[in-house]
């Protein structure tokens, strides 16, 4: 009977789980549109009444994105106002939705990569989760090693779709 031998753990192929890189906390986006007087229109005095009285501390370390989902013209010190009352509270505060939210989080993780720890490496990005990854982390990750890795794969070590090979020099 012959030896079974994994050929996956011999390969020396590097896994990176992106999911590794998720920012834990619960994420809530704050739309300003609720401040608006007619969902239009951004009233000064009303605004800062609001930001004085409301309950900032339910925001207690969430990662709060700020929005503004109608085509009302907000003022940019409306948001820089509204950052500096949840700040004291919130984990994080960014201005965007869901999606970009992720995607500054994911962007900031991806930053303290060093991609020449990759140096010739075979690197595979897996592809499955339990977590959502934005499809812009993939991407992010990929430019970031492409000048390092000998190559770079996605998938799983056993099943993996080839995306890019370091030429050989001669």
């Amino acid at each position: 009977m012959d030896k079974i031998v994994n050929k996956v753990a011999g390969s020396g192929i590097i896994s990176i789980d992106l999911e590794e890189f998720s920012v834990p906390g619960e994420r809530v986006i704050f739309d300003i549109k609720d401040q608006l007087f007619h969902g239009l229109i951004l009233k000064e005095k009303d605004f800062r009444d609001f930001i004085k009285n409301n309950d900032w501390s339910v925001y207690q370390d969430k990662i709060v994105g700020i929005v503004c989902s109608t085509d009302a013209i907000v003022p940019t010190w409306a948001y820089m106002l509204l950052t500096l009352a949840l700040e004291p509270f919130a984990k994080r505060v960014f201005f965007g939705n869901e999606t970009e939210v992720e995607n500054f989080l994911f962007t900031e993780k991806l930053a303290e990569l060093k991609a020449e720890d990759y140096k010739d490496a075979r690197v595979v990005i897996k592809g499955c989760g339990d977590k959502k990854v934005p499809v812009n982390a993939f991407v992010q990750i990929t430019a970031k090693l492409k000048a390092h890795a000998k190559s770079i794969m996605y998938g799983e070590p056993c099943s993996t779709v080839p995306l890019y090979k370091a030429k050989t020099q001669a």
